[in-house]
């Protein structure tokens, strides 16, 4: 038996049988360690290092230092903050010759082999230690090339976030570089620049620049932002004050260099028709206010000056949202068509795209916010807690991320939220939701001009499953909850990619396909809990009967590849490389099954034509499980090694189906599975589930192993794990469920399907 706490620990000792008040503890804990953190804006320099479609960051010196010649060197610089200790594994293509330093450490020297060989790669394991780590790259220009492309592995899964180095640039994102120079300055005898430092201290000039020159600032602000057009455009100015008590009339005053209007938290309070001086009085109480200006370039420049005063006082302006590395007071968005007629609620955030037009007022895509420095973009960035090489995403707050593990969280949420009639926790997970789908055009976007996107990296870099499929059922569930259509239109994206553009085999069995990736040709249990769940819900939200055919066909068809005679259960994975399954059955994988299994069944037609051959795999399936469970309740980590160490997820996933299919009446010999249900949850939160709602047990995420100790020795279990917490509250809903529906067994709801 596996020992996680004393019994005195346990939510079990506490709480006993009373399912709701642990779903409380559970709940409560999640939300009280994951605070709904915002994504951190930032300044960027959209002329310094951008990334690659994979997330490295192309340090290509060629083209940022054309001057430089053979033999000369340069620098490469930046900060990774790390919340914890974490382990990453780091790409580098040397595009000639280069060293890596990190933390004054040398962790790699480029050789003669993959100087010369063009894409050549290097994995190295990076440990950043907890808090401020700096990367040093020097580079040194051949005629084979000068640079090389460095970042992540799995970019969008294991984010590296670079921020600027130096005093004067704090908060700001991205790498600096250095000229070119004619010898080494930096390395492991020559020391390190300080980042706490003034870069002027190095006595290099460091790019991307931040600072206007002379002649630049003394152009009007829109002027020397966005040039001067060839036909009139606009641009938004947007800033804030706070109005102190007392101040109830507020003098508005300055000067314009074409059409102006302004608008104090919505209401217009300017309306110039041309160039021109203005002064206005307007009543206004005291906190925060937002002032939105839309400039029109006019025949003499582009560009505003405003000055707001109280009592004649000035009053000084703030930036209307906190942007990191930025100086100034306002936020510019430009250049726009000149005749559009703002709507500030609509214009005052920092989720939205605007209009652009180029100089000559032609429609050129969308633009976004930029501050009052050269080539200075604002960028929303994702910084909570970050993934390691060990799936683990240490003590920082989760809120924010669009990942499969949330996926089941926020499902999670939803449902406990509606057990316990707690608003106040749906409206935790929806807003975890909503700050990843209010920013879906936003992080199109933000790809498509920088190449790798700051926000939503998965969302908006489908390649597989685990991508799109778990989250994307949890916002359905959202979707069918309040109607959103936000959420629709993005699950039609997802559904497009799942029926329509995700590999296949033959028989049509979704597969992954990842050539070149450890996982090429191969097919995991776990796709079906990253995909049916989202067709079924995408079938409800719809009425489309091919997503709920569709689901019902992979599970009949992965039933073919996986299903393990005589044992009952699913190996985990099949590898189409070898022919085979791996015939090692994983406990989550059959969980995901399971699980996903007991959701089709209760939304399929009676009379679908799959519904019986579902049904009986669901039956062989529990069969199969509940022969293995353990005499503590739970089940282990490999189900058929008694050696093997006893797993939380898994036996909660097999708790939720036993329960279901006690609760909906689709198992023979009721009595047995009920039972196995509570003693799964018995032991779950009597060794499991502490009374602080903590979650223990639970293994790390995985990769595939045709051996069963990979599972049992190298995946460890970690506490709080996020592939087990939503589940546990899932299971909690459903045993509650099933205690109160064992007298009175409930009739599943069958979806009403459009042909």
């Amino acid at each position: 038996m596996s020992v996680y706490m004393e019994p005195r620990e346990s939510a079990r000792y506490w709480f006993g049988d009373d399912e709701r008040r642990i779903l409380e503890v559970l709940s409560g804990r999640y939300a009280g360690a994951n605070p709904p953190v915002p994504f951190a804006l930032r300044a960027f320099a959209k002329t310094g290092v951008l990334q690659t479609g994979e997330g490295l960051y192309d340090m290509d010196l060629s083209v940022k230092l054309p001057e430089a010649a053979n033999g000369d060197y340069a620098y490469v610089y930046g900060l990774v903050w790390s919340d914890d200790e974490r382990s990453i594994d780091g790409i580098m293509e040397p595009l000639g010759p280069v060293r890596l330093y990190v933390n004054e450490e040398q962790l790699y020297r480029s050789n003669t082999v993959d100087e010369m060989k063009p894409g050549a790669r290097a994995v190295i394991p990076l440990l950043l230690r907890k808090g401020w780590n700096a990367i040093l790259v020097e580079a040194r220009k051949t005629d084979a090339g000068f640079g090389c492309r460095f970042g992540a592995d799995e970019a969008k899964v294991r984010i590296m976030q670079v921020l600027a180095p130096f005093a004067g640039r704090e908060g700001s994102a991205g790498w600096v570089f250095t000229g070119s120079m004619k010898s080494q300055l930096y390395g492991s005898e020559r020391g390190f620049p300080d980042f706490k430092h003034a870069e002027e201290e190095t006595g290099l000039t460091w790019l991307p620049r931040r600072r206007w020159t002379e002649e630049e600032a003394k152009r009007p602000n829109c002027e020397r932002l966005f040039g001067r057009p060839v036909q009139p455009v606009a641009a938004y100015g947007w800033s804030g004050l706070q109005l102190p008590a007392g101040a109830d009339t507020l003098i508005l005053e300055g000067h314009a260099l074409g059409a102006t209007s302004i608008w104090l938290d919505g209401l217009k309070v300017v309306g110039l028709q041309s160039a021109g001086s203005f002064r206005t009085q307007v009543s206004a109480g005291s906190g925060f206010r937002q002032l939105l200006v839309q400039s029109v370039s006019g025949s003499g420049g582009w560009g505003f000056e405003l000055n707001v005063y109280s009592e004649g006082r000035l009053l000084p302006l703030e930036m209307p949202a906190a942007v990191h590395g930025a100086e100034g007071a306002w936020l510019y968005a430009g250049p726009m068509d000149p005749t559009a007629e703002p709507d500030p609620s609509a214009v005052c955030t920092t989720a939205a795209l605007y209009p652009a037009v180029d100089s000559e007022g032609r429609a050129v895509g969308h633009t976004y916010w930029m501050v009052d420095a050269p080539h200075s973009m604002v960028r929303p960035y994702y910084e909570n807690a970050m993934l390691s090489n060990k799936w683990t995403t240490g003590s920082a707050t989760n809120y924010g991320r669009w990942d499969y593990p949330l996926g089941v969280t926020m499902y999670g949420l939803l449902r406990t939220a509606r057990e316990l009639k707690r608003q106040d926790l749906a409206d935790y997970a929806l807003g975890h939701i909503r700050s990843c789908t209010d920013r879906y055009e936003y992080s199109l976007w933000d790809r498509d001009q920088y190449g790798f996107p700051s926000v939503n990296h998965q969302l908006v870099l489908i390649k597989m499953l685990d991508n799109c499929g778990s989250f994307g059922s949890a916002m359905l569930e959202a979707y069918l909850q309040t109607g959103d259509e936000r959420f629709r239109s993005i699950a039609d994206v997802i559904a497009e990619f799942m029926l329509r553009k995700l590999e296949r085999r033959e028989d049509g069995a979704f597969y992954r396909l990842c050539p070149g990736e450890y996982a090429a040709d191969t097919m995991w249990a776990d796709d079906l809990y990253m995909s049916a769940p989202f067709l079924i819900r995408y079938a409800a939200a719809t009425g489309q009967r091919e997503a709920l055919d569709e689901a019902a066909r992979q599970f009949l068809l992965y039933k073919r590849y996986l299903f393990m005679e005589p044992e009952g259960v699913m190996s985990h994975v099949f590898d189409f490389k070898y022919v085979k399954a791996t015939r090692v059955p994983w406990g989550r994988g059959n969980g995901w099954c399971l699980f996903s299994l007991s959701e089709l069944l209760e939304k399929i037609p009676e009379d679908h034509r799959d519904r019986e051959a579902l049904l009986a795999m669901f039956r062989e399936l529990c069969s199969g499980v509940a022969a293995l469970q353990a005499d503590s309740g739970l089940w282990r980590q490999v189900l058929n090694q008694p050696d093997a160490y006893e797993e939380a997820s898994c036996t909660a996933m097999f708790a939720y189906a036993f329960a279901r299919g006690v609760r909906f009446g689709w198992l023979e010999g009721r009595d047995g599975y009920e039972a196995a249900a509570q003693k799964a949850w018995q032991g779950l939160t009597g060794g499991a589930i502490d009374r602080q709602g903590n979650v223990h047990g639970v293994c790390s995420g995985s990769r595939y192993s045709f051996s069963p100790e990979y599972y049992m020795h190298d995946l460890r279990t970690v506490v709080n794990d996020n592939h087990g917490i939503g589940i546990m509250m899932l299971a909690g809903v459903e045993i509650s469920r099933m205690k109160s529906a064992v007298a009175e067994p409930v009739q599943p709801s069958s979806l009403p399907i459009r042909n």
